[in-house]
């Protein structure tokens, strides 16, 4: 198996009618954290969006090799039962369906994936109060439909619950901290410094610097009109807020 535990190379992705990455070059090793940063329509969210699967955008050329597999040949939830989670800028509301009920099919999903026997109703309940007391989430919001009648910080808290209980190999958070005050700013770095492991990566997508003080990232890249125009440490993060993108 590689050294890399997700390897982008010369990726052209986009929608139908528009390439939006022109040869996106990436390697991610484990145990590291990334921070992928860029002007507005850059392509930061479709990069997100392609690793994760999202049927909209289409691959044109180029591969992505996630633990020694071909990514691009596995369905979205193949994607996530092998250890890929996307929190989403805009979490949706899913009425109808509660958050238990919700996160009790993705788990146990994910371990029939992986061979396990699904968990036991006791366990899946006892794990459950744990994440959620993680993340500092009233134990009430159990039984709620999932984000239906959420703040955006709540919504902004629920995913990264979701990421305690899947225990994912790489986090995609595609600008997690959007909209969100100090407090739940402050949560979420929590959360994902926490769950962070020698064996497990992150990829942060933000415009912001406030994220990064709090989650520091091994290595930053800018993102520029699809493509990745700078790759280095913190230095970077710190010309982007005192230069702006444009000084790239």
């Amino acid at each position: 198996m590689s050294d890399f535990l997700l390897k982008i190379e010369d990726l052209h992705a986009g929608l139908p009618e528009k390439e939006i990455l022109h040869g996106v070059n990436l390697e991610i090793r484990p145990g590291e954290i990334h921070a992928i940063m860029g002007p507005n329509g850059a392509g930061k969210s479709t990069l997100g969006s392609v690793l994760a699967g999202k049927p909209v955008y289409q691959v044109s050329s180029g591969s992505i090799t996630f633990k020694g597999k071909n990514l691009l040949e596995m369905t979205p939830e193949q994607r996530a039962w092998e250890g890929v989670f996307l929190s989403f800028q805009y979490p949706v509301e899913i009425p109808g369906v509660s958050i238990t009920s919700f996160m009790k099919t993705a788990v146990n999903s994910r371990r029939e994936a992986l061979g396990q026997e699904s968990m036991k109703a006791a366990d899946f309940l006892k794990l459950l109060r744990e994440k959620m007391a993680f993340v500092k989430m009233d134990p009430s919001f159990a039984k709620r439909d999932v984000n239906v009648g959420f703040s955006g910080g709540e919504k902004k808290r629920n995913e990264i619950f979701q990421m305690a209980m899947l225990d994912p190999d790489l986090s995609i958070l595609d600008e997690t901290d959007s909209g969100l005050d100090v407090d739940a700013l402050r949560i979420v770095a929590d959360g994902v410094n926490a769950l962070h492991t020698p064996k497990k990566s992150s990829i942060i997508i933000t415009h912001y610097q406030k994220l990064l003080e709090y989650v520091r990232p091994d290595i930053v890249h800018v993102l520029k009109a699809g493509k990745i125009v700078a790759t280095g440490g913190y230095e970077i993060v710190e010309k982007i807020e005192s230069e702006g993108f444009d000084s790239f």
